[in-house]
């Protein structure tokens, strides 16, 4: 296992428990643990696993709630204009949403993303990275860097602050570039 010397972790939000009403902490998955393995359906219909993913190397993960709203659009287009470094340093992209395939589709052909982009209408792949919003609504804005392995080597969870998962995988290219 290399570390790659990510300290930006941001794991504990607070939602409510549906049976109680009482709050309670919920945790996206922590740095250092192993990824779940999944298979999901890619914007093409075609299932894409993780393990599928992390064949390239090193896997940009991130979770962002629908297409075409404009911060998952401001997002998608900041990691569009980060792809060809990506690339460069053996970094591979995927997004994950509820959307369906169809509308990923579309997403990604308007504003010409050269990435993958997965289909998780039933939310299971994002209770497994434990970024689903409070209440079970709507999903968290999370950024994983997953190493071959299959193991988290950073994270970030920034909601609103959509510049936080640039500088995030700004931070990823510079330590995999050495």
């Amino acid at each position: 296992m290399t570390n790659l010397g990510f300290d930006l972790t941001c794991s504990q939000f607070h939602g409510y428990d549906r049976h109680s009403r009482r709050k309670q902490a919920v945790h996206m998955l922590a740095v250092g643990t192993r990824a779940p393995e999944f298979t999901l359906p890619d914007q093409d219909g075609r299932d894409t696993s993780l393990s599928t993913l992390l064949n390239r190397g090193p896997l940009i993960l991130y979770f962002y709630p629908a297409d075409f709203t404009p911060g998952c659009t401001r997002q998608a287009c900041a990691i569009r204009d980060l792809h060809a470094e990506m690339l460069r340093v053996g970094l591979t992209v995927a997004g994950v949403s509820p959307q369906e395939s169809a509308r990923h589709l579309a997403f990604r052909q308007r504003y010409q993303l050269p990435f993958t982009l997965l289909s998780d209408p039933g939310k299971s792949v994002i209770q497994m990275y434990g970024v689903n919003g409070p209440l079970g609504f709507a999903v968290r804005r999370a950024t994983f860097l997953i190493d071959p392995a299959r193991y988290i080597r950073g994270a970030v969870l920034a909601d609103f602050r959509i510049g936080q998962h640039a500088a995030f995988i700004r931070r990823a290219l510079a330590t995999s570039a050495r």
